[in-house]
């Protein structure tokens, strides 16, 4: 008897124990906790792509790779540059904060690959097409007008289309050739006021459109937000893309929204979304989805689950962000691809070569503050904690330069060497509001200097500090906390950054040795 009570506890714990393993293994929303917003996607035989926006970065339009919708890398870009102007070159006083290229579509379609998308700063659509998403090389196209979140549709009779705009959707129809609206081809609205199968008045109008076809009918997703209320997703669907189309609530819980649906190789249907999340930005999260009626049911009694019935994540290092010893070696790219620059980069300006396993940014133009200067090389800061920490070689900065380790948004924070006067200074600067006010410095006699910036984005804390070491192991904060604020000029969460500028003469250099990223904060205080 006393054996078998022995064998019953023996079972019992096994299966909490297996119990508690199956819990841990399961995916958890958000299963990116990172500004990934915009998000489209498609599944290729056992392989799913995903995209997202870009806005002022550079390299655009970041191509995600997963196997299982939780563990994701970033395998490619649309587009080095989206083009040469002053706005995306950060050039005779104009940006592109907040504008630059949005909302992406993704296609696969008779074994090509499709990514679309359009710019405010240009007022044009971009279509890029490649037979390797993941190599390339890219084919690209443009033209006029600028189609604002539109959903690329390939329909099953070989004629191609857009869905696009707020409030009232319109269909057009393409070329063939995708290089612009058909002459005569369908071109009307096709849903009136999509946003009002949403309770309440509008407040942001149904926009985000993505377009698919399943079991013969066309199902369209959209975000909406009603005035009072949260964001919300929207569904309609039709026997025939000019309508007549029916809507309903797709989903309104936890402000989860914008995106669309897609199946599993076994059957199995997600809802891929994104949520505001404060400083850090705009971050995905998956919804299980069931049909009932024709109609996909989104949620789990209408609810944002927790956790999914997919595996578990294994952190976003390195698939989407990654330390970077800056070792370039033989047949790699010149930068991983978790790095892209604030703006277009001068690359005549950065190297990974004149100092081999340093990333060296020289000064080529002189620049009134941060914002304004080009060749900041940054990365997605990511929760619920982050932080990132550098070396860097003042040695050769020029009278006026500063250069350091910053977080990236309108009311920024930076903390790195300032050189003036044949002295240098440890200085913070914080910006609130987009006012920068230097807070603290400190005499530096040293030519290397440790910085760190750790941020807090627990339960929306979105607070910030940057920290200095002469030796990179014993650490002193420097300045005041940084109280990040997600600002829509810019509408992108927080990012690391690289920075190095002049203010008063050209050529000098700041070389960094290495870029560490780390899912834990540690304090002094």
């Amino acid at each position: 008897m006393k054996n078998r009570f022995v064998i019953l506890c023996a079972f019992c714990l096994c299966a909490v124990t297996l119990g508690a393993a199956v819990s841990v293994a399961q995916a958890r929303n958000p299963v990116i906790h990172a500004d990934v917003p915009d998000i489209a996607m498609i599944r290729v035989g056992d392989t799913y792509y995903m995209s997202s926006t870009t806005m002022h970065m550079s390299p655009g339009v970041p191509i995600m790779k997963s196997k299982d919708l939780v563990n994701w890398e970033i395998v490619n870009y649309a587009y080095d540059i989206l083009e040469d102007v002053d706005e995306l070159n950060l050039e005779n006083g104009k940006s592109t904060y907040g504008r630059g290229s949005w909302a992406s579509s993704i296609r696969y379609h008779k074994g090509a690959y499709y990514v679309t998308t359009f710019a405010q700063t240009t007022g044009k659509t971009y279509v890029y097409t490649t037979k390797d998403i993941e190599k390339g090389p890219w084919q690209m196209k443009s033209f006029r007008p600028m189609l604002h979140d539109h959903s690329l549709f390939f329909d099953d009779d070989g004629r191609v289309y857009m869905l696009y705009g707020g409030g009232n959707l319109r269909l057009v129809e393409l070329k063939e050739d995708l290089s612009g609206l058909k002459e005569g081809g369908f071109n009307q609205v096709v849903i009136t006021n999509a946003h009002s199968v949403a309770a309440g008045k509008a407040g942001l109008p149904a926009e985000g459109s993505q377009l698919l076809k399943v079991n013969g009918k066309y199902y369209l997703f959209n975000i909406c937000w009603p005035r009072g209320g949260m964001r919300t997703v929207v569904v309609h669907r039709a026997d025939k893309l000019g309508g007549p189309w029916e809507g309903r609530v797709g989903l309104q819980d936890k402000g989860v929204a914008q995106g669309s649906i897609i199946d599993t190789p076994n059957g199995e249907w997600f809802a891929y979304l994104f949520r505001d999340s404060g400083a850090v930005g705009r971050i995905p999260y998956l919804v299980p989805v069931k049909w009932e009626d024709g109609w996909p049911v989104i949620g789990v009694d209408g609810k944002v689950p927790d956790t999914l019935n997919l595996p578990a994540s294994r952190g976003l290092l390195p698939g989407i962000v990654a330390s970077d010893e800056f070792d370039l070696k033989t047949g790699d790219p010149a930068l991983p691809l978790v790095w892209q620059w604030n703006h277009n980069p001068d690359n005549k300006l950065w190297s990974l070569t004149q100092r081999p396993g340093f990333l060296r940014l020289i000064t080529g133009r002189t620049d009134a503050d941060f914002l304004a200067a080009r060749n900041t090389l940054t990365q997605r800061t990511f929760g619920p904690e982050s932080a990132a920490s550098t070396a860097v070689d003042v040695t050769h900065l020029k009278d006026g330069d500063f250069a350091g380790l910053a977080l990236l948004q309108r009311d920024y924070g930076l903390a790195g060497v300032k050189a003036e006067g044949g002295t240098n200074y440890l200085v913070m600067v914080n910006a609130p509001s987009s006012k920068p006010s230097e807070v603290e410095r400190v005499p530096l006699k040293e030519k290397t200097v440790f910085l760190k910036a750790e941020c807090d984005f627990q339960n929306r804390k979105d607070r910030a500090r940057f920290f200095y070491s002469l030796d990179g192991k014993s650490w002193t904060v420097i300045g005041n906390e940084l109280k990040m604020n997600y600002t829509l000029p810019h509408f992108m969460g927080y990012r690391f950054g690289l920075f190095h500028y002049a203010t008063k003469e050209t050529g000098g250099y700041a070389d960094f040795d290495f870029l560490r990223l780390s899912g834990a904060i540690t304090r002094t205080e």
